[in-house]
């Protein structure tokens, strides 16, 4: 969008303009993680938080107090499904098969607390290889530290089902990271590094 959420901000009134600043800038690097981490790429990211700000001053007047966060959060979310729609071959939308994959046991098992040993760089290469759906909970939940409730609230998904896909997020992830160990990275991985 052309409009500069600076211009936008001092288009409204002092009053507004303070309220706002006070409840959304404090969540500004959430906004910007989750971003990053739904279109995969920091300019994206960039434009997408941007966006999604001037939704949000847009919308202030329906802001009616709670959690700024999970506002925010929910308009980032919204924002990049809503410049993504018309992409029918997206891979956005992924099918996740929801029955090949069992619940588990929430307690850590050796192999999770074995997980917590891995580099950055393979887990950050483990999460992008999820299917978005998966990614999305995964990074409310372990990054952003979200509770159940408030991912419910962000993805307008029911808490079970955010229950589940998070359980299966976590042994796809697991899978990820076993089928691709630091060693044994793809040649693209390797050069990327570099």
């Amino acid at each position: 969008m052309t409009t500069d959420l600076a211009s936008a901000i001092d288009a409204s009134d002092a009053a507004t303009r303070a309220r706002f600043e006070a409840a959304m800038l404090p969540w500004l690097d959430a906004a910007y993680n989750l971003a990053r981490w739904l279109t995969r790429d920091d300019t994206d990211a960039q434009d997408l938080v941007q966006e999604a700000m001037l939704r949000a001053l847009r919308y202030f007047g329906s802001f009616r107090g709670g959690d700024a966060r999970v506002w925010l959060l929910a308009i980032v979310r919204n924002t990049f499904f809503s410049q993504h729609a018309r992409q029918a071959s997206d891979p956005l939308h992924d099918s996740v098969d929801e029955d090949s994959l069992a619940l588990t046991d929430e307690r850590p098992s050796p192999e999770t607390l074995a997980l917590l040993a891995v580099d950055v760089g393979s887990l950050q290469n483990a999460l992008h290889r999820l299917p978005h759906a998966l990614r999305e909970v995964l990074v409310l939940r372990e990054l952003e530290e979200c509770s159940y409730k408030e991912i419910a609230a962000v993805t307008g998904q029911k808490i079970g089902t955010v229950m589940s896909r998070l359980a299966r997020a976590r042994e796809r992830l697991k899978a990820e990271l076993i089928h691709h160990p630091q060693g044994h990275r793809p040649r693209e991985a390797r050069q990327h590094d570099l």
